[in-house]
């Protein structure tokens, strides 16, 4: 899916059940921060879902990031396609917290077959916006 491909009135790709209006969209054009580290992990997948590379980068932990990223991430988004989110659990990340922790499964599809990447994803919250700081990935097959 590419950021052209998603009209203001669909569901969002997050899952959430909301439009990408009143959901993603907002957050992906930098008009608001993520409130809770959930939305801002949705983001992600969303910006994921669309190609919004830059959004992934600038939502990463400063430490986490490394020259390369923008090329890697691209190319990812360009031959991956992702096709569910489901979170399986949260830990902290509310909008008083500093520090949170979101398991969750995204299902894609790429050129060398299907699968599920399970993630237990860490984030921190700097200055009042929340950053993907790293997670323990598993990559299971369909």
């Amino acid at each position: 899916m590419q950021p052209d491909s998603v009209t203001p009135d669909q569901t969002c790709p997050c899952q959430s059940g909301k439009s990408f209006t009143q959901c993603c969209s907002p957050l992906l054009q930098g008009s608001v921060p993520a409130a809770t580290a959930e939305a801002l992990m949705r983001s992600r997948y969303t910006a994921f879902c669309i190609g919004a590379v830059d959004y992934l980068i600038d939502t990463t932990a400063a430490e986490k990031r490394h020259p390369e990223d923008h090329a890697l991430i691209a190319e990812q988004t360009q031959i991956t396609n992702w096709t569910g989110l489901s979170i399986l659990a949260t830990e902290g990340g509310s909008e008083e917290d500093s520090q949170g922790m979101i398991e969750f499964e995204a299902r894609f599809e790429a050129p060398e077959g299907g699968g599920v990447l399970h993630e237990q994803s860490r984030f921190r919250k700097d200055n009042g916006r929340w950053y993907y700081v790293d997670g323990e990935v598993e990559l299971l097959s369909d």
